[in-house]
């Protein structure tokens, strides 16, 4: 897979589902941005797919 192929599908996973998440807003808000951040980074599964292809990036980088 491609390197701008790989950042289509993060820029999509984003825009459809973080710009507008309620967890991450709730958790700003009653919390703070370092909780939310690490929420969407340890237990959300959407940033695990952003995870996955971020790594993806890495490859094309590599190979």
């Amino acid at each position: 897979m491609n390197r701008s192929r790989v950042m289509k599908e993060i820029n999509h996973l984003l825009e459809e589902y973080c710009e507008d998440c309620f967890l991450k807003k709730h958790f700003r808000k009653e919390f703070s941005k370092t909780y939310a951040h690490h929420f969407c980074i340890k237990q959300c599964t959407v940033g695990a797919k952003i995870q996955e292809r971020g790594k993806m990036l890495l490859k094309t980088v590599k190979g």
